[in-house]
Formats: C-alpha cells, structure tokens, sequence
C-alpha cells in the first residue's frame, strides 16, 4: 500500500524558499502569482498494509518525524 505525506509550512510562517521561487517567477514574467508556499511530498511504501492500518501509520510517522508540528501541517493520503 502507497502513501503519500504532504506537509507544508502553516499559514503565518515565513516561506523564504516560496519567497524567492515567487520573486522569480514574476522576472520570468508570470505575472499574477501572489503567494508561493513550499513544501515537501514523502510517498511511503507499506507493503500488507491495507488502506486503513497504512494512513494510521503513516499519521504517526508523520507526527513523531515527518513533519515539525510547531510551524508544519501535513496530511496523509492513500494512493493505492
């Protein structure tokens, strides 16, 4: 079973690597992109895992490692 974790910064933390992917979007000339948040995707595989058993792991690893809960939120998916 294929999970995937996202975890992006929370909303009110600073972004500097969104800031600056932004700063050059708009020289590149994309106009009209206001904000860019940058995260980070982890697909985990759990093989014998059914969907259910395998999005509570995957919530606990991203709690105890995956994501720092103090500035990140991050959801779990199952993609298979």
């Amino acid at each position: 079973m294929k999970v995937r974790v996202t975890v992006m910064l929370k909303d009110g933390v600073l972004d500097p690597q969104g800031k600056a992917i932004s700063h050059a979007l708009q020289t590149l000339g994309f106009d009209g992109v206001q904000d860019v948040r940058v995260g980070k995707v982890i697909e985990l595989d759990l093989p014998g895992a059914k969907a259910e058993e395998a999005q509570k792991k995957a919530d606990v690893m991203a709690r105890d490692l995956l994501a720092n809960l103090v500035i990140e939120d991050y959801s779990v998916e199952v993609v298979e």
